[in-house]
Protein backbone atom coordinates (compact mmCIF):
# COMPACT_ATOMS: atom_id res chain seq x y z
CA UNK A 1 0.00 0.00 0.00
CA UNK A 2 1.58 3.55 -0.76
CA UNK A 3 2.34 5.68 1.90
CA UNK A 4 -0.60 8.07 1.58
CA UNK A 5 -2.57 5.43 2.58
CA UNK A 6 -3.78 5.00 -1.27
CA UNK A 7 -4.78 1.02 -2.53
CA UNK A 8 -3.58 -0.76 -5.79
CA UNK A 9 -5.58 -3.26 -6.91
CA UNK A 10 -5.70 -5.64 -9.96
CA UNK A 11 -9.14 -6.65 -11.25
CA UNK A 12 -8.91 -9.71 -13.17
CA UNK A 13 -11.85 -10.55 -15.99
CA UNK A 14 -10.10 -12.39 -18.22
CA UNK A 15 -13.13 -13.52 -20.40
CA UNK A 16 -15.59 -10.55 -19.95
CA UNK A 17 -14.89 -6.95 -20.80
CA UNK A 18 -16.20 -4.43 -18.35
CA UNK A 19 -17.24 -1.87 -21.50
CA UNK A 20 -18.34 -4.80 -24.07
CA UNK A 21 -22.08 -3.98 -24.67
CA UNK A 22 -23.88 -5.19 -21.85
CA UNK A 23 -26.76 -8.43 -23.03
CA UNK A 24 -24.49 -9.81 -25.04
CA UNK A 25 -22.90 -13.29 -24.60
CA UNK A 26 -20.43 -13.01 -21.26
CA UNK A 27 -21.32 -9.43 -21.01
CA UNK A 28 -23.95 -8.91 -18.69
CA UNK A 29 -24.07 -7.81 -14.83
CA UNK A 30 -20.33 -9.02 -14.06
CA UNK A 31 -19.47 -6.57 -16.41
CA UNK A 32 -21.39 -3.66 -14.80
CA UNK A 33 -19.99 -5.07 -11.39
CA UNK A 34 -16.68 -4.31 -12.00
CA UNK A 35 -17.16 -1.07 -14.25
CA UNK A 36 -19.02 0.28 -11.52
CA UNK A 37 -17.18 -0.65 -8.46
CA UNK A 38 -14.03 0.43 -9.96
CA UNK A 39 -14.89 3.72 -10.90
CA UNK A 40 -16.01 4.31 -7.32
CA UNK A 41 -12.94 2.70 -5.91
CA UNK A 42 -11.15 4.93 -8.34
CA UNK A 43 -13.01 8.23 -6.97
CA UNK A 44 -11.64 7.43 -3.88
CA UNK A 45 -8.15 8.17 -4.41
CA UNK A 46 -7.55 4.43 -5.28
CA UNK A 47 -5.54 2.67 -7.86
CA UNK A 48 -7.70 0.43 -10.35
CA UNK A 49 -6.14 -1.56 -13.18
CA UNK A 50 -8.77 -3.94 -14.42
CA UNK A 51 -7.13 -6.61 -17.03
CA UNK A 52 -9.40 -8.18 -19.42
CA UNK A 53 -8.60 -10.15 -22.86
CA UNK A 54 -8.10 -8.72 -26.21
CA UNK A 55 -11.44 -8.87 -28.28
CA UNK A 56 -10.58 -6.48 -30.83
CA UNK A 57 -6.87 -5.41 -32.94
CA UNK A 58 -8.11 -1.91 -32.98
CA UNK A 59 -8.30 -1.33 -29.26
CA UNK A 60 -5.41 0.50 -27.93
CA UNK A 61 -3.86 -1.58 -24.67
CA UNK A 62 -4.76 0.74 -22.19
CA UNK A 63 -7.27 2.95 -22.21
CA UNK A 64 -8.32 5.28 -19.10
CA UNK A 65 -11.99 4.99 -18.07
CA UNK A 66 -12.42 6.76 -15.01
CA UNK A 67 -10.16 8.31 -12.31
CA UNK A 68 -7.33 6.15 -11.16
CA UNK A 69 -8.88 3.47 -13.42
CA UNK A 70 -7.09 1.59 -16.51
CA UNK A 71 -8.61 -0.69 -18.40
CA UNK A 72 -5.58 -3.11 -20.12
CA UNK A 73 -5.93 -5.57 -22.95
CA UNK A 74 -4.00 -8.42 -22.43
CA UNK A 75 -3.06 -10.73 -25.36
CA UNK A 76 -4.92 -13.97 -24.48
CA UNK A 77 -5.01 -16.55 -27.70
CA UNK A 78 -6.51 -15.56 -31.04
CA UNK A 79 -7.91 -11.64 -31.08
CA UNK A 80 -11.60 -12.90 -31.71
CA UNK A 81 -14.87 -13.61 -29.78
CA UNK A 82 -14.53 -17.22 -28.88
CA UNK A 83 -17.02 -19.56 -26.64
CA UNK A 84 -15.42 -18.75 -22.77
CA UNK A 85 -14.03 -22.25 -21.88
CA UNK A 86 -11.86 -22.11 -24.90
CA UNK A 87 -9.75 -19.42 -22.41
CA UNK A 88 -8.89 -22.10 -20.25
CA UNK A 89 -6.25 -23.21 -22.09
CA UNK A 90 -4.74 -20.13 -22.33
CA UNK A 91 -4.85 -19.29 -18.58
CA UNK A 92 -1.33 -19.37 -18.34
CA UNK A 93 -1.00 -17.03 -21.26
CA UNK A 94 -2.83 -14.89 -19.62
CA UNK A 95 -1.36 -14.64 -16.32
CA UNK A 96 1.92 -14.14 -18.12
CA UNK A 97 0.64 -11.85 -20.08
CA UNK A 98 -0.51 -9.81 -16.97
CA UNK A 99 2.40 -9.97 -15.40
CA UNK A 100 4.43 -8.82 -18.78
CA UNK A 101 2.56 -5.93 -18.51
CA UNK A 102 3.13 -5.07 -14.78
CA UNK A 103 6.80 -5.22 -15.82
CA UNK A 104 6.58 -3.22 -18.69
CA UNK A 105 4.72 -0.67 -16.46
CA UNK A 106 7.08 -0.67 -13.53
CA UNK A 107 3.39 -1.03 -11.58
CA UNK A 108 2.96 -2.50 -7.72
CA UNK A 109 -0.31 -3.71 -6.60
CA UNK A 110 -1.54 -4.34 -3.36
CA UNK A 111 -3.67 -7.64 -3.89
CA UNK A 112 -5.82 -9.29 -6.54
CA UNK A 113 -9.49 -8.85 -7.10
CA UNK A 114 -10.39 -11.65 -9.51
CA UNK A 115 -14.07 -12.03 -10.95
CA UNK A 116 -15.30 -15.46 -12.31
CA UNK A 117 -13.45 -18.87 -11.75
CA UNK A 118 -11.33 -18.34 -15.47
CA UNK A 119 -10.15 -14.75 -13.71
CA UNK A 120 -10.15 -16.85 -10.59
CA UNK A 121 -7.54 -19.30 -11.58
CA UNK A 122 -5.40 -16.74 -13.18
CA UNK A 123 -5.61 -14.62 -10.78
CA UNK A 124 -3.94 -17.24 -8.36
CA UNK A 125 -1.22 -17.71 -10.19
CA UNK A 126 -0.28 -13.96 -10.17
CA UNK A 127 -1.39 -13.03 -6.37
CA UNK A 128 1.33 -16.14 -6.16
CA UNK A 129 3.93 -14.75 -8.31
CA UNK A 130 3.22 -10.92 -6.58
CA UNK A 131 3.36 -12.51 -2.96
CA UNK A 132 -0.11 -10.40 -2.35
CA UNK A 133 -3.57 -11.45 -1.31
CA UNK A 134 -6.43 -12.37 -3.50
CA UNK A 135 -9.73 -12.04 -3.29
CA UNK A 136 -12.46 -13.48 -5.80
CA UNK A 137 -15.81 -13.18 -7.23
CA UNK A 138 -17.38 -15.87 -8.44
CA UNK A 139 -20.57 -14.21 -10.04
CA UNK A 140 -22.46 -17.54 -10.78
CA UNK A 141 -21.48 -20.87 -8.95
CA UNK A 142 -20.98 -23.88 -11.31
CA UNK A 143 -22.87 -26.61 -8.89
CA UNK A 144 -25.60 -24.23 -7.98
CA UNK A 145 -26.46 -24.00 -11.71
CA UNK A 146 -26.69 -27.67 -12.54
CA UNK A 147 -28.57 -27.58 -9.28
CA UNK A 148 -31.41 -26.25 -11.23
CA UNK A 149 -31.48 -29.37 -14.28
CA UNK A 150 -31.82 -26.28 -16.90
CA UNK A 151 -29.38 -25.21 -20.16
CA UNK A 152 -26.13 -26.43 -20.39
CA UNK A 153 -24.74 -28.25 -17.72
CA UNK A 154 -21.37 -26.56 -16.64
CA UNK A 155 -18.52 -28.63 -16.61
CA UNK A 156 -16.58 -30.88 -14.28
CA UNK A 157 -13.69 -28.52 -14.90
CA UNK A 158 -15.27 -25.58 -13.89
CA UNK A 159 -16.26 -26.91 -10.84
CA UNK A 160 -13.21 -28.62 -9.65
CA UNK A 161 -11.45 -24.76 -10.44
CA UNK A 162 -14.03 -23.35 -8.52
CA UNK A 163 -13.18 -25.71 -5.76
CA UNK A 164 -9.68 -25.17 -5.44
CA UNK A 165 -10.11 -21.10 -5.50
CA UNK A 166 -12.30 -21.69 -2.86
CA UNK A 167 -10.07 -23.28 -1.01
CA UNK A 168 -6.88 -21.26 -1.90
CA UNK A 169 -8.00 -17.73 -1.82
CA UNK A 170 -7.67 -15.25 0.94
CA UNK A 171 -11.22 -13.95 0.79
CA UNK A 172 -14.56 -14.79 -1.54
CA UNK A 173 -17.29 -12.34 -2.19
CA UNK A 174 -20.48 -13.14 -2.25
CA UNK A 175 -23.39 -11.14 -3.26
CA UNK A 176 -26.13 -12.66 -0.90
CA UNK A 177 -26.38 -14.77 1.79
CA UNK A 178 -27.51 -17.33 -0.48
CA UNK A 179 -24.58 -17.56 -2.16
CA UNK A 180 -22.37 -18.07 0.86
CA UNK A 181 -24.55 -20.92 1.87
CA UNK A 182 -24.39 -22.57 -1.38
CA UNK A 183 -20.19 -21.96 -1.22
CA UNK A 184 -20.40 -23.90 1.96
CA UNK A 185 -23.09 -26.17 0.71
CA UNK A 186 -21.18 -27.30 -2.83
CA UNK A 187 -17.69 -26.35 -1.91
CA UNK A 188 -17.11 -26.79 1.72
CA UNK A 189 -16.23 -23.44 1.95
CA UNK A 190 -15.08 -22.16 5.26
CA UNK A 191 -17.96 -19.62 6.30
CA UNK A 192 -14.82 -17.45 7.58
CA UNK A 193 -13.46 -16.70 4.26
CA UNK A 194 -16.82 -15.55 2.88
CA UNK A 195 -17.83 -11.97 3.01
CA UNK A 196 -21.34 -10.91 1.95
CA UNK A 197 -21.38 -7.43 0.32
CA UNK A 198 -24.56 -7.24 -1.96
CA UNK A 199 -24.06 -5.58 -5.28
CA UNK A 200 -25.49 -1.71 -6.02
CA UNK A 201 -27.06 0.12 -8.39
CA UNK A 202 -25.96 3.29 -10.42
CA UNK A 203 -28.36 6.00 -8.79
CA UNK A 204 -27.37 8.47 -11.10
CA UNK A 205 -27.42 6.65 -14.09
CA UNK A 206 -30.67 4.78 -13.80
CA UNK A 207 -33.53 6.97 -12.75
CA UNK A 208 -37.29 7.65 -13.64
CA UNK A 209 -37.92 8.70 -16.48
CA UNK A 210 -41.35 10.70 -17.37
CA UNK A 211 -43.35 7.35 -18.50
CA UNK A 212 -45.20 9.20 -21.80
CA UNK A 213 -41.41 10.40 -23.07
CA UNK A 214 -40.33 7.16 -22.49
CA UNK A 215 -42.97 5.19 -24.54
CA UNK A 216 -42.37 8.50 -26.96
CA UNK A 217 -38.63 7.98 -27.43
CA UNK A 218 -38.58 3.98 -27.64
CA UNK A 219 -41.83 4.27 -30.00
CA UNK A 220 -44.07 2.18 -27.61
CA UNK A 221 -47.89 2.39 -27.84
CA UNK A 222 -50.39 2.97 -24.82
CA UNK A 223 -51.48 0.27 -22.84
CA UNK A 224 -49.44 -1.75 -20.07
CA UNK A 225 -46.04 -3.16 -20.79
CA UNK A 226 -43.80 -5.35 -18.75
CA UNK A 227 -40.29 -5.40 -19.61
CA UNK A 228 -37.57 -8.58 -19.26
CA UNK A 229 -33.70 -7.10 -19.44
CA UNK A 230 -31.23 -9.71 -19.96
CA UNK A 231 -29.80 -12.47 -21.84
CA UNK A 232 -31.74 -14.41 -24.43
CA UNK A 233 -30.79 -18.36 -22.75
CA UNK A 234 -32.96 -21.20 -21.06
CA UNK A 235 -31.92 -19.94 -17.32
CA UNK A 236 -33.50 -16.96 -17.71
CA UNK A 237 -37.22 -18.23 -17.63
CA UNK A 238 -38.08 -16.07 -20.71
CA UNK A 239 -40.14 -19.17 -21.55
CA UNK A 240 -42.48 -19.77 -18.59
CA UNK A 241 -42.76 -15.76 -18.64
CA UNK A 242 -44.38 -16.42 -22.25
CA UNK A 243 -46.26 -18.64 -20.88
CA UNK A 244 -48.25 -16.14 -17.88
CA UNK A 245 -48.63 -13.80 -20.72
CA UNK A 246 -50.58 -16.33 -22.66
CA UNK A 247 -52.68 -17.12 -19.41
CA UNK A 248 -53.29 -13.64 -18.47
CA UNK A 249 -55.83 -14.01 -21.67
CA UNK A 250 -56.42 -10.86 -24.52
CA UNK A 251 -58.18 -8.71 -22.50
CA UNK A 252 -55.70 -8.57 -19.44
CA UNK A 253 -52.75 -9.32 -21.35
CA UNK A 254 -50.11 -6.42 -21.47
CA UNK A 255 -47.41 -6.11 -24.24
CA UNK A 256 -43.89 -7.79 -23.31
CA UNK A 257 -40.20 -6.10 -24.06
CA UNK A 258 -37.62 -7.92 -24.27
CA UNK A 259 -34.05 -6.25 -23.92
CA UNK A 260 -30.97 -8.62 -24.64
CA UNK A 261 -30.25 -11.04 -26.87
CA UNK A 262 -27.43 -10.71 -29.66
CA UNK A 263 -26.45 -13.15 -32.64
CA UNK A 264 -24.79 -15.32 -30.15
CA UNK A 265 -28.47 -15.88 -29.11
CA UNK A 266 -29.72 -16.50 -32.01
CA UNK A 267 -31.02 -20.38 -31.74
CA UNK A 268 -32.75 -19.40 -28.34
CA UNK A 269 -34.65 -16.41 -29.96
CA UNK A 270 -35.61 -18.26 -32.92
CA UNK A 271 -37.23 -20.99 -30.29
CA UNK A 272 -38.90 -18.17 -27.91
CA UNK A 273 -40.38 -16.60 -31.18
CA UNK A 274 -41.50 -19.97 -32.59
CA UNK A 275 -43.32 -20.50 -29.11
CA UNK A 276 -44.78 -17.34 -29.05
CA UNK A 277 -46.63 -18.22 -32.26
CA UNK A 278 -47.46 -21.35 -30.41
CA UNK A 279 -49.11 -19.59 -28.13
CA UNK A 280 -50.51 -16.70 -30.32
CA UNK A 281 -49.58 -14.05 -28.62
CA UNK A 282 -46.84 -12.97 -31.15
CA UNK A 283 -48.33 -9.34 -31.51
CA UNK A 284 -48.03 -8.93 -27.71
CA UNK A 285 -43.99 -9.17 -27.70
CA UNK A 286 -41.60 -6.87 -28.73
CA UNK A 287 -37.70 -8.82 -29.43
CA UNK A 288 -35.83 -5.38 -29.03
CA UNK A 289 -32.16 -6.84 -28.98
CA UNK A 290 -29.41 -5.68 -27.37
CA UNK A 291 -29.71 -2.52 -25.39
CA UNK A 292 -27.49 0.12 -25.37
CA UNK A 293 -26.52 0.49 -21.12
CA UNK A 294 -27.22 4.02 -21.17
CA UNK A 295 -30.95 3.68 -23.14
CA UNK A 296 -32.04 0.84 -20.29
CA UNK A 297 -33.45 3.58 -17.87
CA UNK A 298 -35.83 4.43 -21.04
CA UNK A 299 -37.09 0.96 -21.03
CA UNK A 300 -37.30 0.45 -17.40
CA UNK A 301 -39.86 4.10 -17.25
CA UNK A 302 -41.70 3.10 -20.36
CA UNK A 303 -42.72 0.03 -18.59
CA UNK A 304 -45.11 -0.60 -16.12
CA UNK A 305 -43.53 -3.53 -14.34
CA UNK A 306 -40.23 -5.63 -14.32
CA UNK A 307 -40.49 -9.31 -14.62
CA UNK A 308 -37.27 -11.19 -13.53
CA UNK A 309 -38.56 -14.86 -14.28
CA UNK A 310 -35.29 -17.11 -13.61
CA UNK A 311 -34.03 -20.21 -12.20
CA UNK A 312 -31.14 -19.22 -10.62
CA UNK A 313 -29.44 -15.29 -10.73
CA UNK A 314 -26.14 -14.73 -8.87
CA UNK A 315 -27.91 -10.96 -7.39
CA UNK A 316 -30.10 -9.63 -10.32
CA UNK A 317 -28.81 -6.37 -10.67
CA UNK A 318 -31.86 -5.50 -13.09
CA UNK A 319 -34.47 -5.78 -10.19
CA UNK A 320 -31.94 -3.22 -9.09
CA UNK A 321 -31.84 -0.93 -11.99
CA UNK A 322 -35.40 -1.58 -12.49
CA UNK A 323 -36.58 -0.60 -9.04
CA UNK A 324 -33.96 2.82 -8.99
CA UNK A 325 -36.55 3.69 -12.20
CA UNK A 326 -39.21 3.80 -10.15
CA UNK A 327 -40.50 0.70 -11.98
CA UNK A 328 -42.08 -2.80 -9.39
CA UNK A 329 -40.47 -6.19 -10.16
CA UNK A 330 -42.06 -9.26 -9.79
CA UNK A 331 -39.26 -12.13 -9.75
CA UNK A 332 -38.74 -15.97 -8.49
CA UNK A 333 -37.15 -15.98 -5.27
CA UNK A 334 -33.27 -16.01 -6.69
CA UNK A 335 -30.18 -14.00 -5.49
CA UNK A 336 -30.30 -11.18 -4.20
CA UNK A 337 -34.37 -10.37 -5.09
CA UNK A 338 -35.66 -10.71 -1.37
CA UNK A 339 -33.25 -8.41 -0.58
CA UNK A 340 -34.51 -5.78 -2.68
CA UNK A 341 -38.20 -7.16 -3.67
CA UNK A 342 -40.72 -6.68 -0.91
CA UNK A 343 -44.60 -7.82 -1.81
CA UNK A 344 -46.80 -5.37 -2.54
CA UNK A 345 -44.63 -2.55 -1.74
CA UNK A 346 -42.51 -2.60 -4.89
CA UNK A 347 -43.33 -5.93 -6.52
CA UNK A 348 -44.56 -9.59 -5.89
CA UNK A 349 -41.79 -12.60 -5.25
CA UNK A 350 -43.14 -15.57 -6.57
CA UNK A 351 -42.34 -19.02 -5.59
CA UNK A 352 -41.08 -20.22 -8.44
CA UNK A 353 -41.43 -19.63 -12.60
CA UNK A 354 -44.30 -21.15 -12.94
CA UNK A 355 -46.76 -19.65 -15.73
CA UNK A 356 -49.25 -20.23 -13.35
CA UNK A 357 -47.78 -17.87 -10.98
CA UNK A 358 -45.98 -15.14 -12.48
CA UNK A 359 -49.75 -14.39 -14.46
CA UNK A 360 -50.85 -14.19 -11.07
CA UNK A 361 -47.72 -11.96 -9.61
CA UNK A 362 -48.10 -10.00 -12.69
CA UNK A 363 -51.88 -9.37 -12.73
CA UNK A 364 -51.38 -8.64 -8.81
CA UNK A 365 -48.56 -5.70 -9.80
CA UNK A 366 -50.36 -4.41 -12.27
CA UNK A 367 -53.65 -4.06 -10.25
CA UNK A 368 -51.96 -2.78 -7.34
CA UNK A 369 -49.72 0.13 -9.10
CA UNK A 370 -47.18 -0.28 -6.06
CA UNK A 371 -47.23 3.59 -5.00
CA UNK A 372 -45.67 6.30 -6.96
CA UNK A 373 -42.62 5.85 -8.81
CA UNK A 374 -40.14 7.88 -7.01
CA UNK A 375 -41.75 5.58 -3.41
CA UNK A 376 -40.60 2.82 -5.36
CA UNK A 377 -37.38 4.04 -6.11
CA UNK A 378 -36.68 5.12 -2.81
CA UNK A 379 -36.47 1.30 -1.51
CA UNK A 380 -33.57 1.21 -2.77
CA UNK A 381 -32.11 4.23 -1.96
CA UNK A 382 -29.19 3.33 0.24
CA UNK A 383 -27.77 0.42 -2.54
CA UNK A 384 -25.91 3.07 -4.62
CA UNK A 385 -22.37 1.89 -6.07
CA UNK A 386 -20.60 4.26 -3.28
CA UNK A 387 -21.93 2.15 -0.47
CA UNK A 388 -20.88 -1.17 -2.29
CA UNK A 389 -17.44 0.28 -2.52
CA UNK A 390 -16.93 1.56 0.89
CA UNK A 391 -17.74 -2.14 1.66
CA UNK A 392 -15.31 -3.57 -0.64
CA UNK A 393 -12.34 -1.47 0.66
CA UNK A 394 -13.16 -2.04 4.14
CA UNK A 395 -12.58 -5.94 2.75
CA UNK A 396 -9.89 -5.16 1.04
CA UNK A 397 -7.33 -3.19 4.10
CA UNK A 398 -8.93 -6.47 6.28
CA UNK A 399 -7.55 -9.37 4.26
CA UNK A 400 -4.40 -6.73 3.93
CA UNK A 401 -4.17 -6.61 7.73
CA UNK A 402 -4.94 -2.85 8.33
CA UNK A 403 -6.97 -0.57 9.77
CA UNK A 404 -9.56 1.04 8.12
CA UNK A 405 -9.28 4.37 7.05
CA UNK A 406 -10.69 6.92 6.07
CA UNK A 407 -12.10 7.11 1.95
CA UNK A 408 -9.21 9.47 -0.12
CA UNK A 409 -10.81 12.45 -1.90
Amino acid sequence: MASDGRLRVAMVSIHSCPVGRLGTRDTGGMSAYIRELSAEIGRRGHLVDIYTRAHDPEEEEVIVIGDNVRLIHSRVGEIEDVPKLVLYAHLEEAACSVEGFRKRDGARYDLVHSHYWLSGWAGRRISGWWGVPHITMFHTLAAAKNATGVGEEEPDLRIATELELVRDCDLVIAPTERERAELIRYYDASPDTISVVPCGVNLSLFRPVDREHARRHLGLNGGNIVLFVGRVDPLKGLDKLLGALQRLGSTARPDLVVAGGGEESAGELARLQGLCRELRIQDSVIFAGVVKHEDLPYYYSAADLSVVPSYYESFGLAALESLACGTPVVATRVGGIENVVCSGKNGYIVESNAPDELAAGIASALANGNGSRQAVRNTVAEMGWAVVADRIIDRYRSVLGTSRQPALT
